[in-house]
This record gives C-alpha cells, structure tokens and sequence, in this order.
C-alpha cells in the first residue's frame, strides 16, 4: 500500500503566550511536566520528518491553556488552571490556537494524494498516579478501519525486529477510539481516504532517544517501501 504521509504533534511544546502567563506564575515544574506537554515527542517527529522529507506539524502551546487533541466539548479541553479563563478569553483560543491548528492539519491532508498515513507522536509518563506502565512503544489505532490495523500489524512486526527487547503494544496505554485528534479525523474521511495512528513512546527513553528514532524511522521505512 502506498501512503501520503503526514505527521503531527498535538503537545509538541509548553509554551504559553505572554497574555496567559499569569494563570503559570511559580508553575515552571508543572509546565515543564508531562502534564505541561509531551517530552520527547517533537524531537521524534521532527526526525522522522527529516527522514522521510516531510515537515510535522506541531502544536507549541502548552496544553494546560488549551489541550489540542481534544474534542471542543470534552471536559479536559482546558486544565484546572485555564478553566479559570472567561468564555471570551476560552473562545479566543479556540479561534487563535485550537482550530488554527487542527484546520492547518485537515488542509495538509486535503493537499495530499490519498490514503493519507497520519503519524501523530506522542509521549506518556513511565509512572502514572503510583502505577508503573509497562508498555514501552504504544500503537493507537481504531481497530475496526482495516487500513490502520493493516499498518500497525506490519510497523508492530517491523519494530519486534529493530527493538527486539522492547515491549511494543496495540492501543496502550491509550485506546486509539478515546477522544483525540486522530478520532475525529475519522469522522472526516473514510476508511480509504484516511489512516490515523498515534505513536506513544514511554518517556523512561528521553535521556537518549537516538535508537528509539532510529528503529521507528527504519520500521517504518520497511512497511512503507518493501
């Protein structure tokens, strides 16, 4: 299968805008905590852009303000810090940095020849709330689109081979149908339009992130030219 190939990254940065900076004063360890945005992420991404020629696209702000891999009426849309914001000051990052965005995301793929192969890059916590994880490499994905199951079956087989000693798992820690940027391009394009798959890699790699890189550019490079 040939795909058009597009990558994303929804918590690139943590970044907060100067006018919101108020709501973060004496919070640097929270902005710069998973909580803030996904460590590691956008290094992965920019990589595999370099790889594969293709330019990520990544959401800088930090997802305390404005959370950009969910849906507007989800309950996580804004944190318990930016939950404090007016509805005008709520709406005015909806307009300036929640659907710019995801409307930039939606053109590129309109531009591209499909089926489009969406590659979102994401990290998660080694430990959440006491409870270590043991997945190592998360591939999210719905498993009832036969494009997506296709993929991530031969990426899966094609990572077992680079990282042999790393457990990589289907839909952990995540499900690939929860709410995010991924679930909702669904609703936009078919089946064979459209393939969305987030990659979630343990943060326990950030310290040297170089095999990991490494092995997700080769695997990918063996299920997408054989």
């Amino acid at each position: 299968m040939h795909y058009s190939i597009i990558i994303t990254c929804e918590h690139a940065g943590n970044t907060v805008p100067e006018k919101y900076k108020s709501l973060f004063n004496d919070l640097e360890d929270v902005l710069n905590s998973h909580e803030g945005w996904d460590p590691g992420a956008w290094e992965v991404a920019t990589y595999l852009g370099n790889h594969f020629q293709i330019v990520p696209i990544g959401c800088h702000t930090t997802r305390l303000l404005i959370e950009a891999n969910r849906a507007l009426d989800s309950s996580q849309l804004f944190s318990r810090y930016s939950i404090l914001l007016s509805d005008e000051e709520k709406k005015n990052l909806i307009d300036e940095i929640y659907n710019p965005y995801r409307q930039l995301v939606k053109l590129k793929i309109e531009q591209l020849q499909q089926p489009v192969l969406h590659l979102s890059i994401h990290s998660f916590t080694p430990i959440y709330y006491g409870t270590k994880r043991n997945v190592e490499l998360g591939l999210l994905f719905d498993p009832d689109r036969r494009l997506e199951s296709h993929f991530c079956q031969e990426f899966q087989d094609a990572l077992k081979l680079s990282l042999p000693e790393t457990n990589v798992r289907f839909n952990e820690p995540y499900l690939g149908i929860d709410d995010g940027l991924t679930s909702y391009l669904r609703t936009q394009y078919s089946n064979s339009q459209y393939a969305g798959v987030e990659i979630e890699i343990n943060q326990k790699f950030i310290s040297d992130m170089k095999k990991i890189k490494v092995s997700l550019a080769d695997g990918l490079k063996k299920v997408l030219f054989p």
